[in-house]
């Protein structure tokens, strides 16, 4: 039995790794921020509009209690997710984490290409965003570095990936 958890900024490419990690490994993958968005037929931008922060960081929670009970899987979790209620613990309790600790620059950088709707970014210039990034890593950095493992390359191969992960 195998649970994976990405964690980290938006942008760092919990999702593209998630999927590539687990067709390599023959585990399913599930992209946590669509789970919510499927479970509240609401787009993420939608719930925090309409509900607000606090009241998706609930939703997220309760999604993350649910998740946590899948076998088999790779979890690409949404940015703020371990830095909520004792998420963290939860992740570390229930799987093995994985830290994406990518470069604010090149995070900026990515975000600025994307096409997905962010709310938290939303109208940033890049010198904003980057202050902005560095500014909510300060924060959210306790939660992230209690992870098991950390990556700092995007490129990283896989198959070194499943070692790390399987050595414990």
């Amino acid at each position: 039995m195998m649970r994976i958890y990405l964690i980290g900024y938006m942008g760092c490419g919990k999702s593209t790794l998630g999927r590539k990690l687990a067709k390599y490994a023959g585990l399913q993958f599930i992209d946590m921020d669509h789970y919510i968005e499927k479970r509240n037929c609401k787009s993420v931008p939608q719930i925090f509009a309409e509900d607000g922060e606090a009241e998706f960081r609930k939703k997220e929670r309760k999604a993350l209690e649910e998740l946590s009970a899948f076998s088999d899987v790779v979890i690409a979790t949404g940015g703020g997710a371990p830095c909520f209620f004792d998420n963290i613990d939860l992740m570390n309790r229930t799987g093995k984490t994985i830290y994406m600790n990518i470069d604010p620059k090149i995070l900026a950088g990515r975000l600025l290409k994307s096409k997905t709707e962010r709310p938290l970014i939303k109208g940033k210039s890049k010198e904003e965003l980057v202050a902005f990034i560095d500014e909510t890593l300060r924060k959210r950095n306790k939660f992230y570095k209690q992870a098991h493992y950390q990556i700092t390359r995007p490129d990283v191969d896989l198959d070194d990936m499943m070692k790390m992960i399987q050595k414990d």
